[in-house]
This record gives C-alpha cells, sequence and structure tokens, in this order.
C-alpha cells in the first residue's frame, strides 16, 4: 500500500499521510508539516484578510471558545 506525501506549504519539508496538518476548505488544501508553519501562516493570513470578515470572524471564535471554557468548568465542580 502506497502511503499519500505531503509537502508543507511553509517551508516545503515533505512529510507521510498521518503527520503534521492538513486542512480543507473551499476547495483549498493547506498542508503543514508542524504547528511552527501552521503558526507562520496563520499571522500571514490574518494580517491580509479583510478587517471586516476578520472582526466577525474572531467574535465567533472567541464566543464559542468561552462557552467550552464555561462548560468544562462546570463539569469540573463537584
Amino acid at each position: 500500500m502506497k502511503v499519500k506525501r505531503y509537502t508543507c506549504i511553509v517551508c516545503g519539508r515533505v512529510f507521510p499521510q498521518g503527520q503534521g496538518i492538513v486542512l480543507k476548505r473551499a476547495g483549498i488544501e493547506l498542508v503543514f508539516h508542524s504547528k511552527s508553519c501552521l503558526t507562520k501562516f496563520f499571522k500571514l493570513f490574518i494580517e491580509r484578510i479583510d478587517e471586516g470578515e476578520f472582526k466577525k470572524a474572531a467574535r465567533e471564535a472567541i464566543k464559542e471558545f468561552e462557552e467550552l471554557r464555561k462548560a468544562k468548568q462546570a463539569v469540573k465542580r463537584i
């Protein structure tokens, strides 16, 4: 059986399927060999995204993570 190989879009490192981070959205595949490469890409990406779209998406994500944290805190209290 042949293992699929990916190439990191930030550093160019080649790695086998099952390792690294592969994100697919809107017909685009984003491939990163490490969280360091993902962080570099994400930092540049948010600097270039439209401010209005960024605000909306960031607020929604922040709200979702806050709700998840609150749910975990409620479960931990016994």
